[in-house]
């Protein structure tokens, strides 16, 4: 970039021909319109500006404007087609959830977690599930409006009077910054609901408490090309949704854990502005239209920091996943043997759809900057199939009553350690004497005595808050 930022010169800057510097290239300087400058042209510049903002601001009070995500995505889906569930559709859904919480009573002692069994249209899911997609979005809009405010601020090395100046700019930039992660976030979500196929395809626990879904044009879409009976293909994927809210429902630390692993990662995003200022630099600021569109085009460039708290937050989002599916796969594959012929050829079907990049690992990547690895999710799995030949149904469920209990990173690099971690045989001792459930606060962790030590003798220095 050239010493003048984003096509502003500073005051007292001359254009070339011994003129003041003109930051809006209207014929007037700020402040102090020189004469000859034209109020009215001033004024319809400023009634543009806030005709476009105004399209803008109406979807909430966070970064994102909602409703804009709510209509792409809407919008997308219709596109492509969204028929209506008709009754003999969602009887099947209902019928089958509730048959896969049955089968999954025998292989687990994790309560059923469906109160409330659904068959949804795309349309229906999207509908249910924005306001967790919010909470996923809402850090690295935040990233993305501080840092475009701040690229058109020019730090500290614009004048006073200039940045007074820009200031009611640098707010209209921040408001579309959030379009601009609006648009992308409806697309990508666009784009999920016509490849989702339940609730909690990827991972996190998207629909509302209580409610188990399938969709029944994804479980159609994902039977394409299989040649397996359509209920056999049905009654799998309940197995899997029913799993999953299993965990969602009983375990009361997971689902905070989750999203607030998500909210971590998010906030250590960098946001690449390079394409943006190229975009900025000598744009004529009297044209809204064209400003809206240099900031409207394009991807935005999301890049992980190389610092370890970034990387930490990787890890424990990666981890906590990989754990969720991994525990899913072994309670489904326990309750689908010797029921469902095809079982073994379901599974593979699924781990294929993960390690080709299903629709979880590009709307993380699209939202987040993230993309799961298969290779976790793998080692997961293997290491909850190790526990349960070695500590039975119950010791392995054990693990989800506490997060300072769950296998680490390091722990699924390294199995064997864990299983064997003391001598022989795998110690499960730590779980005597942890406070039962109903005494632990919302977010899984114990209650503090009256001396400011957890129940379990633990005082603030303990153990950790989750996998690492």
């Amino acid at each position: 970039m050239g010493d003048t930022p984003f096509g502003f010169n500073r005051p007292g800057d001359d254009d070339g021909d011994g003129k003041p510097g003109d930051p809006f290239g209207m014929g007037f300087g700020m402040p102090g319109m020189p004469p000859g400058g034209d109020m009215r042209q001033f004024a319809d510049m400023l009634r543009q500006f806030a005709d476009m903002l105004s399209g803008m601001g109406s979807g909430g009070s966070g970064p994102v404007n909602w409703e804009m995500v709510r209509n792409i995505a809407r919008h997308l889906v219709v596109e492509a087609g969204d028929p209506s569930v008709v009754d003999a559709e969602r009887r099947q859904v209902e019928d089958a959830l509730r048959l896969a919480d049955l089968w999954l009573d025998e292989g687990t002692t994790l309560p059923a977690g469906i109160r409330s069994p659904k068959a949804w249209s795309r349309s229906e899911w999207l509908e249910a599930t924005l306001p967790v997609w919010e909470k996923v979005v809402d850090p690295i809009a935040e990233r993305m409006t501080e840092a475009m405010g701040g690229a058109l601020g020019g730090g500290e090395n614009i004048p006073p009077e200039m940045a007074a100046m820009a200031g009611p700019l640098i707010g209209m930039v921040r408001q579309m910054a959030g379009a601009m992660v609006a648009g992308q976030a409806g697309q990508a979500l666009g784009a999920l609901a016509k490849e989702i196929i339940g609730s909690a395809d990827v991972g996190l626990p998207l629909a509302p408490e209580g409610v188990g879904a399938l969709l029944p044009s994804g479980v159609a879409a994902f039977a394409e090309g299989l040649e397996i009976p359509a209920d056999e293909v049905r009654l799998y994927l309940a197995l899997r949704e029913a799993a999953h809210q299993r965990l969602f429902a009983h375990v009361p630390w997971l689902r905070s854990a989750l999203l607030s692993a998500v909210g971590d990662y998010a906030r250590g995003i960098s946001v690449d502005l390079s394409g943006l200022e190229e975009k900025i630099s000598g744009l004529d600021l009297s044209d809204p239209a064209a400003l809206q569109e240099a900031l409207g085009g394009g991807e935005i460039q999301l890049t992980p920091e190389e610092t370890p708290e970034q990387k930490l937050a990787l890890s424990r989002l990666e981890t906590l996943l990989a754990l969720v599916e991994g525990w899913v796969g072994v309670a489904v594959a326990a309750a689908s043997a010797n029921r469902l012929p095809s079982a073994d050829r379901l599974a593979e079907a699924i781990r294929r759809r993960r390690a080709t990049g299903g629709p979880a690992e590009h709307t993380f990547a699209a939202l987040v900057g993230l993309e799961l690895r298969p290779r976790r999710l793998r080692e997961a799995e293997t290491l909850w199939q190790s526990l349960t030949a070695l500590k039975g149904v119950d010791g392995r469920d054990a693990l989800w009553s506490h997060p300072d209990l769950m296998p680490t990173a390091a722990d699924l690099e390294d199995p064997d350690a864990f299983l064997h971690s003391s001598g022989d045989d795998f110690d499960l001792s730590q779980l005597e004497g942890l406070p039962p459930a109903e005494d632990q606060g919302g977010d899984g962790k114990a209650v503090e005595d009256e001396d400011g030590k957890d129940k379990d003798g633990k005082g603030e220095d303990g153990k950790g808050e989750g996998p690492a």
